[in-house]
């Protein structure tokens, strides 16, 4: 799905968006290390705005009706329209919002954010204004602190993005030039995550136990850091071999669980040269990188049978 497709009219416009994965970095990246995150461009969102007259309304699955009366689940979403038409100078009123997305919530492929800058987008297309990065990325982050509390920002900075995305906070965003094509299996375990809550968790962890829980975070920035080196340097075995470890620095700090240890465990039995949680942790999903294109069939197709709710094999192109 291409975040580019749009097409507008006085009455009606189209805002795209695709999804994310983060490869490394998770809970770090929210104490001051870098992570890295790349596009999903399997799953997307595509939202459609109407002129419809009266009261703002929203038709998706998630919720049919008027945005004043959307359950508390959207209420990022409903203050990322109301500030959007804000910003844009338009009542906040006769639009119809239709949502199609395919990024399932709760996993950590980033649906808050995909939802967002795709309805972002539309809007500044159903007002004929052009949307810069700058636009998404201020508005979209209304949405993202409902969701996520602090938001790092990464999340709407690799759903803006066509490449992997180096980010640290309060550093400047470095775009990552692949040294060579990687095949990567995305698995769902098929429970939902909850961000916040495991940001939280580690937090705490770090309140109680500063010294312990910090040289694991510091662990997982230094291998960030060799990543972002493999990544760049078509060493696609030592990759693999930093995801495993940056796996047991994440379990370390609690944020891994049993359903996502087995998926982890059969997918680098199966012949993935790594693989790890990925997102919030405790529950969705997890990342695998597979040796070629047919081991990522395959490897998909075995993580179907082992019982992965849903499985995306994707490639990431330099």
């Amino acid at each position: 799905m291409s975040a580019e497709k749009v097409t507008a009219s006085e009455k009606t416009a189209i805002g795209v968006a695709h999804s994310k994965v983060i490869l490394i970095g998770e809970h770090s990246v929210v104490h001051g290390q870098p992570a890295i995150a790349i596009p999903f461009p399997l799953i997307g969102v595509e939202t459609v705005i109407e002129y419809v007259p009266g009261a703002v309304k929203m038709d998706s699955t998630f919720y049919h009706g008027p945005l004043r009366h959307a359950p508390k689940e959207l209420e990022g979403i409903v203050e990322c329209v109301s500030s959007s038409c804000e910003y844009l100078g338009i009542p906040y009123k006769d639009l119809l919002i239709r949502i199609n997305s395919s990024v399932p919530p709760g996993k950590g492929l980033g649906s808050s954010a995909s939802v967002a800058i795709s309805i972002i987008r539309s809007l500044f297309h159903y007002c004929d204004k052009e949307c810069s990065t700058e636009d998404l990325l201020q508005l979209a982050n209304v949405a993202e602190t409902y969701a996520h509390g602090a938001p790092s920002g990464l999340d709407t900075l690799t759903i803006t993005s066509d490449k992997p995305v180096w980010y640290k906070k309060g550093s400047p965003v470095e775009h990552i030039e692949l040294g060579e094509d990687l095949h990567f299996i995305v698995a769902d375990s098929g429970r939902f995550g909850d961000t916040r809550t495991s940001v939280e968790s580690v937090a705490s962890l770090l309140k109680a136990a500063p010294q312990r829980i910090h040289s694991k975070i510091e662990r997982i920035g230094a291998l960030t850091h060799h990543a972002k080196d493999a990544l760049e340097k078509a060493s696609k075995q030592f990759l693999g071999q930093l995801l495993n470890e940056a796996q047991k620095e994440l379990e370390a700090l609690g944020v891994s669980d049993a359903g996502l240890n087995k998926l982890i465990r059969f997918a680098r039995e199966e012949g993935a040269l790594g693989a790890k949680l990925t997102g919030g942790g405790n529950g969705g999903c997890i990342i695998a990188l597979a040796q070629n294109e047919v081991h990522s069939k395959q490897l998909a197709e075995k993580l179907r049978r082992f019982g992965a709710a849903a499985v995306w094999p994707f490639v990431l192109k330099k």
